[in-house]
C-alpha cells in the first residue's frame, strides 16, 4: 500500500507549442494594447511631395482659367483640375501609406478620410447648385472654404501642419467671399496653388515626403 501510495502521478504530456491560459490572455492582451494604440494614432500618410505637385498644377489651371472667367470653360477648367488633383492626392497618399505603414482604411486613416468627406461632398453638391443658378463668382470662395474645412477635419487626426494648412484655406475663401468675383482666380492660385506648395514643402520636410 505504501508503494502504491508514492507512485508518482502520469501526467497528460502538453502539446507541442501550446500555450498556457495566462500565456494566451497575455497576447490576446497585447494585440488589444497595439490596436488601441494604432486607432488613437496620428495619421501621417498626407503627402508633403502630393501636396506640392496639387500647388503646382493648380497654378497651370489658375492660368488657363482666368482668360475665361465667366464662361463654362472656366469651370470646366478647374473640375478638370478637380480630377487630376484627385487622382494625385490618392496615388501619392496610398504611396506614401505604403511607405510608412499607416493603413488608409483602418486607424486614423479611416478616421482622416471620414473626417473630410463631409465638407468634400457639400462642396460637391454646392458646385452643381450655384453653376446652375448662374453663380460661378462664388465658386471660388465656396470651394477654398469647404476644402479648408474638410483638411481642418481630417488634420485632427494628422501632423500639426495640415489642420494649419486648412485654416489658411478657409481665412482666404472667408476673404474671397467678400471681395470682387474677377479675383476668384488668383485667390484659386494662392490657396490651391501657393498654399499646397509651402505647406507640401513643410510636411515633405518635417514628416518624410
Amino acid at each position: 500500500m505504501a508503494l502504491m501510495a508514492t507512485q508518482p502521478t502520469c501526467r497528460k504530456p502538453r502539446p507541442r507549442g501550446a500555450a498556457s491560459a495566462p500565456a494566451a490572455q497575455a497576447i490576446q492582451d497585447l494585440e488589444f494594447i497595439r490596436e488601441t494604440l494604432r486607432n488613437a494614432g496620428s495619421f501621417t500618410a498626407v503627402p508633403g511631395w502630393g501636396a506640392v505637385a496639387l500647388g503646382a498644377t493648380a497654378l497651370v489651371a489658375a492660368w488657363l482659367a482666368a482668360p475665361r472667367a465667366g464662361t463654362r470653360a472656366w469651370l470646366w477648367v478647374w473640375l478638370g483640375e478637380a480630377a487630376l488633383a484627385a487622382a494625385i492626392g490618392a496615388v501619392a497618399m496610398a504611396r506614401k501609406a505604403r511607405v510608412t505603414g499607416s493603413p488608409l482604411l483602418s486607424g486614423p486613416g479611416r478616421k482622416f478620410l471620414a473626417s473630410c468627406l463631409p465638407a468634400m461632398v457639400a462642396g460637391a453638391l454646392l458646385t452643381v447648385v450655384l453653376a446652375r443658378a448662374g453663380l460661378q463668382g462664388l465658386l471660388p470662395a465656396v470651394w477654398l472654404l469647404l476644402y479648408g474645412a474638410a483638411v481642418v477635419s481630417g488634420g485632427a487626426q494628422s501632423v500639426e501642419a495640415v489642420p494649419v494648412m486648412g485654416l489658411s484655406f478657409m481665412f482666404l475663401g472667408a476673404v474671397a467671399l467678400f471681395s470682387p468675383a474677377g479675383w476668384g482666380d488668383g485667390f484659386m492660385a494662392a490657396g490651391f496653388g501657393a498654399l499646397h506648395l509651402i505647406f507640401g514643402g513643410v510636411i515633405a520636410r518635417k514628416y518624410g515626403g
